[in-house]
Parts: C-alpha cells; structure tokens; sequence
C-alpha cells in the first residue's frame, strides 16, 4: 500500500505526533492521580470522588487482586454501568498487571459466556443487579470469582441506601439474586488495606485491554489493546481538541459527561482515560436512555466535554428539558459510533449553539482515526481528517490506493491499532496486511480536500445505536426456533438509534398459527441482549434467494 492521507497541518494541531516511546496506562493515571489529588475524578448521585481517592482504593482493590493469585496478564473482567466502582476496578486491574476485558452489561446468555469463556476471565467486577445473567450462563462456562457491589457503594452510608433503593425501582428488578462465593466490592478493598501493592513493571508491549468485538466478520471476538495503543490514542485526540480545551476559563477543572457507556471503546478510551489523563472531573451518567433524568442532572453542573452518538444527541435535542440546561460552558460535541445525521446535527446546533466534531473509529482502533477539526462552525457530514501520525488510505480489491473521489475499503496505520484478534491468528491476518494497515471492511472516499467520507458500512452490519449487531447473530438464535424454517436479519432506519433490527421469516407451516410474532419475541428476549431483538418482525412465504442460494439481502432492506 502507498500514497497515505495524512492530516494536514492547522494551527491547532501538529501533522505528526511521537508516540512510539508512549507510556503505560499504568504510569499515564498514576501521574495523574497524584497531579491531581485533591480535585474530583467523578462527581455521581450528587457526589464526587477525588483523584487521591481513586488513587487509594484502586491500590487496595489491586493489592487484593494480586492475593488471590492472579499473575500478570490475567484477563479481569468489568461488567458494569457507569459508576466510580467501574473507575476503581478499571484502576485496579491495569495496576495489579492485569487486562481489563470490558463487558457490556446487557450482554447475557451465550454471547455473555463466550465473551468470559474466551477472555479466560479469571474475575468478574459485576453489580448485585447483574448477577442473574451470571447464574444463567450456557452450560460448560465456567463462572469467574464474582467481586460485586451495589450502585450506592462509594456514596456513604445514607445516600448509598437512597441510591440502591432507586436503581433497582429504576430497573424493574426483583429481589436481588445471590451468587455463590461472591466477594463484596467494599470488603475486597478493605482486605486490600491490610495488604501491600506488589509493583509490576508493565510496559508499552503489554495487554492493556481486550475490547470484544464483531471486528469485520461474525462472531465476537477480542481486539488485543496494548498499553500503547490506548496511550497513544488519548495522546492523539489530547492534540486534536486541544484548540477547544484550550477555551475552558483558565483555573477551571474540565468536566466531562460521561453519558456514554464506559464499557464501550468509544467511552472506555475517549471519556474514562482521556478525561482522567486531562483531570478532568467525569460527570457519570448510569442511565443515559433516560434523556429527561440526564437533562435534569446536566442542568446542575457546568461541563465543557460532551461526547455522544446520534441517538442521543437527537433525544436531547428534542426534549423539552433542553432549554434549563446552561450549554454555553460546553466548549466540545465529540460524535462517533455511528454516523450523525444532518438533521441531528442542525437540530443540536439550534439548540445549544454548538458543532458536533464528528469523528471515525472501531475498536480495533482504540477507537479514534478521524476527527472534524474542532473549530469548525458547520457540520460537514463528513468523517474528517486522519488524527496526528495515522495514515488513512481508500484502497481498491488487490489493496493499492484509489484516487480521491473514487470509492473504496477504508485501511488505516498508525500506533493506535490493535495488536490483533486475540488467540485468532486467522482471523488477524485477513485484516491486517503486511505493510502493518489494518483493512476496516468499511467504504470510504477522499475527496479532494483530504476529508474522508463513509459510503457505507461493513457489509450486512446493523448499527444500533452505536453498537454493532450482525444478522448472522439473530438468524442463528431464530434458526433454532421451533417452527421457523428459514429467517433474515437486517436494518431498518430509526431516527433515535440510527438502525433497529427487523428479522423476516418463514414458518414450517405456513397455516399454523405459531410461531407468533409475540412468540418470536419471546424467544429473542431469551437468548439475545436488548439492542440485538427485533423491532419488527415479518412473515413471508420465500425469502429471496439467488440462484445459488444466496440469501438477497438488499430486497429485504428496500421493504424494511
């Protein structure tokens, strides 16, 4: 491969950036930690938690980590929502020389016990509301040693209660179940106290995190993140928006919201580790679905970062609440996962008078290759230009460059991507070429400026909300369904989550009554986490094949 596109030169940004002799994670946060320690690393439910804090209880929660007999390079695994304990056991593990395999907590049923039973997870930092997923685990998974906490652990006695209390009404949930040999969040830092933090010498080459993915094909599997990878992107995106974080009132802490999942690339390495590396105080959001509660907290605060996808800057946009909520400190609107449209954008600009800087990644990215220039006073719809020391090319079939206005398969270099598919040798050489570009499946185009444009997805990919859900996943589960005798997966548009699934299928007995609509949705709620189930399900008689068989997709979209 030849010809990279490279940023060009502005006045905010360098064209290229040193980070081949980038740091550890490790090194990155502790500086932090104690640069500084006396402001707050998070503010939730009305309280904070200092960075000298997160500093203490992540030492002890790793000291006790390292007790129980875990050596360097042993896979943990964090399986919760947005809370200090995600930030403490985040903290923890990279400490203890450990990998941090970020878990989805939706996830349950098979696609829960491949993720664990693949990673090896020798743990698992879960919360007491989750713990039914655990105990439902396909059977030949082994359940990892359960550290679990309650969403009101690190708010104190009072509000801690107050706090519990709420999530599970907030939840729907019954009474909690518990899980065998199960170890508590607070007892395992305070046994952590009595102990002493053995250090471990991680360096830049060792695993950072396992980010589980679809990568460009099929079944989940790990993207291998090394320290330097995840470093290198928080450097690369610190120098990108640095002309906007450069307008924060001098003396002010930055706030960040931190709406997104953390356990997702997009918030796990652009909100949590950015935002810890900046010391900047996290504003955690548990629930962002709820955009009325999240717009009654953001009207309490000032805050200066906010990073998003679509549907969420599209549900607040158009909320009422929208209009009590200051935006005028907000100095950046980071969009990503999934593609902003334009009305979304104009809509989000009419309210709160700011841009959204639209970016491009995946997770085997760590996730940032393409960002908007931060100054930008319109939206482009387009991707942007390749951050600091990547090369972004568009390349045809046999992989040599195309000319700019000419589609293609969008490949990326540069310290940020991944090492490989973990324990997939396979599967890693068909994505990675030998000249070190990773091909992403995703079409793009340059035009003449340099900024690149996404033509489409990877083939046959729904985007719901930010997350990735193949058809294959939901046909295999419809598959085994009693009744269905052929079934197909695939997007329709939706304005909130940019895509909801549709699944169409083909009964045994076209006169029987059963499978039912509400059959089949019972039958996805079992076996399929929330954002995977269909919106909309279909009957047909045939689906439409091609002559050899090949299921034709494209006919099934234009009905959706």
């Amino acid at each position: 491969m030849a010809h990279p596109s490279r940023s060009a030169p502005t006045a905010a940004t360098a064209p290229e950036l040193d980070v081949d002799a980038a740091i550890s994670l490790n090194k990155l946060l502790e500086r932090s930690f104690k640069a500084h320690q006396h402001l707050p690393a998070c503010l939730f439910m009305g309280r904070s938690i200092s960075y000298g804090q997160l500093d203490h209880l992540s030492m002890a929660l790793a000291a006790y980590l390292q007790s129980q007999g875990l050596v360097r390079g042993d896979r943990v695994a964090i399986m919760l929502p947005n809370s200090p304990q995600l930030l403490v056991a985040v903290a923890a593990v990279l400490r203890a020389g450990l990998v941090v395999v970020n878990v989805n907590p939706q996830l349950s049923g098979a696609d829960l016990g491949h993720q664990l039973r693949d990673a090896d997870a020798r743990v698992i930092f879960t919360m007491d509301t989750l713990a039914a997923a655990l105990l439902a685990l396909p059977e030949g998974v082994a359940m990892p040693q359960p550290i679990v906490t309650s969403v009101g652990d690190l708010l104190g006695p009072l509000k801690g209660a107050v706090a519990n209390r709420w999530w599970r009404r907030f939840q729907g949930l019954t009474p909690r179940v518990k899980l065998p040999e199960a170890v508590g969040f607070l007892a395992a830092i305070e046994r952590g106290r009595q102990l002493a933090l053995h250090p471990v010498d991680v360096q830049p080459s060792d695993i950072a995190a396992l980010q589980y993915t679809g990568g460009t094909t099929g079944v989940s599997r790990g993207a291998v993140l090394l320290h330097r990878n995840l470093v290198a992107n928080v450097l690369q995106c610190q120098a990108w928006y640095q002309s906007a974080l450069a307008r924060i009132p001098a003396g002010e802490q930055p706030v960040s919201v931190a709406a997104l999942p953390l356990h997702h690339i997009f918030g796990f390495s652009l909100v949590l580790l950015l935002g810890l590396h900046q010391g900047a105080c996290l504003l955690l959001i548990p629930e962002p679905h709820d955009a009325g509660g999240l717009l009654k907290v953001l009207g309490k605060h000032r805050f200066h970062l906010f990073a998003a996808v679509d549907s969420l800057f599209q549900a607040l946009a158009a909320h009422p609440a929208a209009a009590t909520v200051d935006w005028r400190p907000m100095q950046l609107s980071v969009g990503g996962a999934m593609a902003v449209k334009a009305d979304t954008a104009q809509l989000w600009q009419a309210v709160t008078g700011r841009t959204i800087c639209q970016g491009y990644g995946l997770s085997e990215a760590s996730p940032a290759v393409t960002c908007n220039p931060v100054d930008d006073t319109h939206f482009s719809g387009h991707l942007g230009l390749p951050l600091p020391g990547t090369e972004v090319l568009v390349v045809d079939d046999e992989g040599q460059a195309v000319a700019p206005g000419t589609r293609g398969e969008i490949a990326i270099r540069g310290p940020q991507v991944m090492a490989g598919y973990w324990h997939r040798p396979d599967e890693t050489a068909q994505v990675m070429t030998a000249s070190g570009h990773l091909r992403t499946g995703d079409i793009g185009v340059f035009d003449a400026q340099g900024a690149l444009r996404l033509v489409d997805r990877k083939k046959d990919l729904i985007f719901v909300s930010g997350f990735n859900v193949y058809p294959f996943e939901v046909e295999d589960v419809l598959s085994r369904m009693p009744g269905v005798r052929d079934c197909a997966a695939v997007g329709m548009p939706d304005h909130l989550a940019g895509e909801v699934v549709k699944v169409v299928l083909v009964k045994s007995d076209q006169d029987s009554a059963s499978p039912s609509e509400a059959d089949v949705r019972a039958w996805c709620s079992s076996h399929l986490a929330g954002y995977k189930r269909p919106r909309v399900v279909e009957f047909l008689p045939e689906l439409p094949r091609s002559t050899g068989g090949k299921l034709l997709r494209r006919g099934l979209r234009e009905r959706a």
